[in-house]
């Protein structure tokens, strides 16, 4: 024995990475004995900063400040990097953090709307010359039509019920209710003629209000608000359910 001492340590240590580009932690592993200019090179693919405009800062577990790695030919081991330690890239290249992700600082290319209309290669005059969306004059003049004969179907439905019938309700895609007829009109939360009703069970939305609006009065999950043609009035009795049985 000569009295030496010979420290093995792992050829690997798992470092955290940050930058002044991103605002994104990266956990990786590296090789101790790779040198820090080998090192910035693979750093390089992680934060997007070129290597040669990297400046790195070596923090403890704690992020308390240790040391720069400035020395390109020295290996990564050299320094006292431990596992979970964190390696700060600083970018000297100009780039600033969030660059890529800040709208406010894109100058933006703005158009008035007299000469967009004159542009023959824009969006709206291909869809002119198409007679696409809202200059399909055809189409449109038929979607027209049938929301105005919708509108006097309901209106129509609507004048045949009063409040107090009892009623059917099928809603496409929801189960049969019974209720309540408890208004009939217009309202302010939507245009149309609307029925409020009131169901037998808490299979409601509301208690008779919209918005802070009542239209009529019941018990919270027993209101509800549906067009005139998604029921239909009649002798519908209540559904006994034995609930005053023992």
């Amino acid at each position: 024995m000569d009295g030496s001492v010979t420290v093995i340590t792992n050829p690997t240590v798992t470092v955290r990475v940050t930058s002044t580009v991103s605002s994104f932690e990266s956990n990786r592993r590296f090789n101790r004995g790779i040198t820090i200019a080998e090192f910035k090179s693979k750093l390089e693919l992680i934060v997007g900063t070129p290597a040669a405009y990297m400046e790195l800062d070596l923090f403890s577990t704690s992020d308390k400040f240790l040391q720069k790695l400035g020395n390109n030919e020295a290996l990564l081991g050299s320094y006292p990097v431990d596992d979970d330690c964190r390696i700060h890239v600083t970018d000297r290249s100009g780039t600033q953090s969030g660059e890529f992700t800040d709208l406010s600082k894109v100058e933006k290319f703005e158009i008035s709307d007299e000469t967009y209309e004159k542009r023959a290669d824009s969006i709206r005059n291909f869809k002119k010359n198409m007679k696409l969306g809202r200059f399909d004059d055809e189409n449109r003049a038929k979607q027209e039509e049938a929301l105005a004969k919708k509108e006097e179907e309901e209106k129509v439905a609507a004048e045949a019920i009063a409040v107090g019938n009892r009623c059917k309700i099928q809603v496409p895609g929801q189960p049969t209710k019974i209720g309540t007829v408890m208004f009939v009109g217009t309202t302010d939360f939507k245009p149309g003629y609307w029925v409020g009703l009131k169901y037998d069970e808490p299979l409601g939305k509301n208690d008779g209000s919209v918005n802070g609006k009542r239209y009529f009065e019941c018990e919270p999950k027993y209101g509800a608000f549906v067009k005139p043609l998604s029921l239909t009035v009649g002798a519908f009795p209540e559904e006994d359910y034995g609930l005053d049985e023992m």
